[in-house]
This record gives structure tokens, C-alpha cells and sequence, in this order.
């Protein structure tokens, strides 16, 4: 896959959990888990919005283009 999800590392600098972030946005974890492993299809912008938010981050914070 040529998009690879960086949410682990925010998290990590964050110091905050899946969960807690989970609660935050509105998702649950098991949804979140899916986007964090990078098998998620598609993402929603308000959903993208609500992580940069709470993790005071960038989107290019958490999405990366690597070609194959």
C-alpha cells in the first residue's frame, strides 16, 4: 500500500492511548484499530478532523505517500 498511516507514532509523541483518542472522536476502537494497522479503505474528513484535533497534529502528521 502506498499510503501508510503514522497514527502509532502521534500517539506515542501524544502519550495517549488508542482508547482515550478512541473516546474523544467518537469512534470505537475496534474502528480505530482498522485505521491504525492501515486496512482501512477510505477515511472521513470529519473523522481525519476530529484526530488532528485532538492529537494537536497535521493530516500529513498522520498519512504518508510512499510510492512502491
Amino acid at each position: 500500500m502506498a499510503i501508510i498511516v503514522n497514527l502509532d507514532v502521534m500517539l506515542a509523541k501524544r502519550k495517549m492511548r488508542s482508547k482515550e483518542l478512541a473516546e474523544i472522536i467518537g469512534i470505537t476502537t475496534a474502528n480505530l484499530s482498522v485505521l491504525k494497522s492501515g486496512k482501512a479503505k477510505a477515511i472521513r474528513f470529519s473523522t481525519l478532523e476530529a484526530i488532528c484535533k485532538a492529537l494537536d497534529c497535521q493530516p500529513s502528521d498522520i498519512l504518508e505517500y510512499q510510492q512502491d
